[in-house]
């Protein structure tokens, strides 16, 4: 509320905001994606780069259909970043060995070792960024949200 005077609020009321899932999950993401943002420029990687990554570095042998599906990307999308990740020496493909229409992916020996630097700095920065929280509150926190997604 603003006095007739025009000197503005003292205190600023956002408990409305703050009883929203999504506007306390913006702001919590928001700081997180900073953080992985300026941690990952050291391996040349965004979000999305790194989902594929590590989904194909734990799933070797994964699809580029199992891919969009779990990260909700459009094929037309996956196929222009898988092959810039390829490009760059980092998944290779291999025909799928029991569907002769699929490929295989696979991390390559580069990509195996950008992964294992780039996941370990990512758990890093997760305990940075969430360490108000205990590793109950954060695994809680983690079960509490993929309810809202899966």
């Amino acid at each position: 509320m603003q006095d007739a005077g025009g000197a503005g609020v003292d205190a600023i009321d956002c408990s409305f905001l703050q009883s929203l899932v999504g506007y306390n999950t913006r702001r919590a993401s928001l700081v997180i994606l900073e953080v992985f943002t300026q941690r990952m420029a050291e391996f040349d990687l965004r979000q999305v780069d790194f989902s594929i990554l590590s989904l194909v570095k734990h799933n070797p042998g994964i699809t580029s259909r199992q891919l969009c599906q779990q990260l909700d990307v459009l094929p037309p999308n996956a196929v222009a970043m898988l092959a810039a990740l390829r490009k760059r020496g980092l998944v290779a493909r291999e025909p799928h060995a029991l569907d002769g229409r699929a490929i295989s992916l696979f991390l390559t020996a580069d990509g195996q070792t950008l992964m294992t630097r780039a996941e370990q700095t990512a758990a890093e920065l997760e305990q940075q960024v969430t360490g108000a929280l205990t590793d109950s509150d954060r695994a809680h926190l983690n079960r509490l949200l993929q309810k809202i997604y899966k």
